[in-house]
């Protein structure tokens, strides 16, 4: 099956396109929530690689597949999440005077412009750190004075400050100021009175995401899902498939007949796995 690359900033999707195919035997409620979102294809890729055409122009999935269950990421698809993560973790690496490399006059503070490229690069917050550490120079920080040096000192540098990341992203999601993207809880609402199943699927730490859904979708709601992963529910980050493999499997659904919806590259990267060559994925790309 094709993995469709989409931008929701662009064309409205009309009934007729291949994603709203795949609900043709859904609602018509369900399919006028699929009028309100906003694609625009970007590429289409299958098992071999062909030239790019329009999500809009290519031809429906074949009549014997149905969609039957759709999986959220969470962080750029529930809510705008990723600034959010950025001032957590400068907020962390203030309050330890974590200074990489350690030769810095400052502790180290994460630009807008390099976490944007960053996220994209590497997901999970604890393989973040690990490799940005790796490549700029093990830190000094208030909790050992001189760069770690061991496996275990370096596990626990960053155990130790993405437990505090996290306390404070929680403190910030808790603070009222965030709200769930637009359109979101009415898709979650329409696709459940569909009857399609829904799982949120997030390599974040399980306790934030928790804290997150019950925030942003209310508990109810969080509590209605089908199916909920965090990071800590899998040994392997995206972009390899596992946690989606296991969400699928929780359902009791064929992995070809889940919805994906993404927003970053290391989500859109599993497409190299054989899990996205079976199923459909959307890309919330925001500008």
């Amino acid at each position: 099956m094709a993995v469709v690359y989409c931008n929701h900033s662009a064309v409205l999707l009309s009934p007729s396109t291949a994603v709203s195919s795949s609900l043709s035997s859904s609602s018509s409620s369900s399919s006028s929530l699929l009028q309100t979102l906003r694609f625009k294809s970007r590429s289409v890729y299958s098992k071999s690689r062909v030239s790019p055409v329009s999500a809009l122009s290519s031809s429906p999935p074949p009549p014997s597949r149905s969609l039957e269950a759709l999986i959220f990421d969470c962080d750029g698809v529930i809510l705008e999440s990723e600034n959010l993560h950025r001032q957590a973790y400068n907020d962390a690496f203030s309050h330890f005077d974590v200074r990489c490399p350690p030769s810095s006059s400052e502790s180290l503070d994460w630009s807008l412009e390099f976490y944007d490229k960053f996220q994209n690069l590497v997901g999970g917050g604890k393989p973040k750190m690990r490799w940005y550490f790796k490549e700029n120079g093990w830190p000094t920080s208030t909790i050992f004075d001189s760069p770690p040096q061991s496996d275990d000192d370096r596990a626990k540098l960053i155990d130790t400050i993405q437990d505090w990341k996290t306390e404070r992203y929680k403190e910030i999601i808790k603070s009222g100021s965030v709200e769930p993207r637009p359109g979101v809880i009415r898709l979650m609402d329409e696709a459940k009175a569909a009857g399609k199943k829904l799982a949120v699927c997030s390599a974040a730490t399980k306790s934030s995401v928790i804290m997150c859904l019950e925030n942003l979708i209310d508990i109810e709601r969080f509590q209605g899902l089908d199916c909920f992963l965090a990071g800590n529910d899998v040994k392997e980050k995206k972009p390899d498939p596992s946690i989606y493999i296991t969400a699928a499997e929780k359902l009791g659904v064929s992995v070809k007949d889940c919805l994906v919806i993404e927003d970053s590259v290391i989500g859109l990267q599993v497409e190299y796995h054989i899990f996205a060559r079976s199923s459909l994925f959307l890309h919330l790309q925001t500008s």
